[in-house]
């Protein structure tokens, strides 16, 4: 019999917690079976989500051992005191927000119900919307890196060298493809496919497609920033026929087999916008991907090409770049003002 309640579990040492057997002694095979249930569970969260729920849920539960509370199961009073001591020391709205979402899936995760869900529960949104009413819910945003600024930052990347050579391609595919942190590092040569007008890449699973479902999007050959060559350049130094496309390179700058690192992403990115005297402090690895947005939409691209591009679900966050851009055009004012 699997249980799903445990000693292992309400540690929830890992994300998602393991699923273990009541009788050691039953089959090996079945013991196999139960590691496969293991690895699909923790395929239902991206690393980046499972790293920020054991970061969320390491601090909620420092916070309740310090003050004799519980932490599993927490009631609704006792997750409302922490959210609300969270914003007192300064914690941004869409933090507490994910802390939150992480508590649920702990207990959920554990055999509990979320306090969210829970008979008090009404203290709990009493308490977050008061505190997105105070502090905000708005999230900053980091500076897209556009055409220019790609620009500046690629000028700054000389030499032949390994890592020169591909934080270029990097920082020019990552750009080109409206990529995903995620999906850039996911990339595999077997994705990747040399035509005569540029390149075609199929994205097998993104934050969009969980089911991987996967979608084919094209990058152009280009002729400013010239992301095919530098795709190429890059393949023909690594010199390997499969595997990762972008991996990572030894201190010493070999190139190793393992792919590049989401956090990587972001490294290359800060480190050559600040070469290029931009603020580091004002990039990320998504930074990228908002660059194409914000300078397809400052083009005059249509929305749903750029969607095409950016694999977004919702026209929403899309419509959101164009309106910045145009914000002046056709001004309602323009005639009196």
């Amino acid at each position: 019999m699997v249980i799903l309640d445990d000693p292992e579990r309400r540690s929830l040492s890992a994300i998602p917690p393991t699923v273990v057997l009541e009788a050691p002694m039953l089959p090996e095979l079945l013991h196999a079976d139960v590691a496969a249930a293991r690895d699909y569970a923790e395929a239902s969260r991206s690393n980046a989500t499972r790293r920020a729920y054991r970061s969320d849920w390491a601090i909620f539960t420092a916070w309740s051992d310090t003050r004799g509370l519980v932490s599993l199961p927490a009631t609704a009073a006792v997750v409302a005191t922490f959210l609300a001591s969270e914003a007192q020391m300064g914690v941004k709205s869409s933090t507490v927000g994910r802390r939150l979402a992480a508590i649920g899936y702990m207990h959920r995760a554990a055999g509990f119900i979320a306090p969210q869900q829970t008979v008090g529960a009404q203290a709990i949104r009493d308490v977050v919307a008061g505190i997105r009413r105070t502090n905000g819910a708005r999230k900053a945003r980091k500076r897209a890196a556009d055409g220019d600024m790609l620009r500046d930052m690629l000028q700054q990347i000389v030499g032949v060298e390994p890592r020169a050579i591909r934080d270029r391609a990097v920082l020019a595919i990552g750009m080109a493809g409206a990529f995903r942190r995620s999906e850039l590092v996911a990339l595999q040569l077997s994705d990747i496919t040399m035509v005569s007008k540029g390149i075609r890449i199929r994205i097998s699973r993104s934050k969009t497609d969980q089911e991987g479902q996967s979608v084919e999007i094209a990058i152009p050959e280009g002729t400013r920033i010239k992301p095919k060559q530098l795709l190429l350049d890059w393949i023909t130094q690594a010199g390997f026929t499969e595997g990762p496309v972008f991996r990572k390179l030894t201190p010493q700058g070999r190139i190793t087999k393992k792919p590049m690192s989401d956090r990587g992403v972001a490294l290359i990115v800060k480190a050559w916008a600040e070469a290029a005297g931009y603020d580091p402090t004002q990039v990320s690895g998504h930074s990228l991907r908002a660059g194409f947005l914000t300078e397809a939409a400052r083009r005059g691209a249509n929305i749903f090409k750029m969607r095409d591009q950016s694999r977004h679900k919702s026209l929403d966050v899309l419509s959101d770049y164009v309106r910045s851009q145009d914000l002046f055009e056709d001004h309602a004012g323009d005639r009196f003002l």
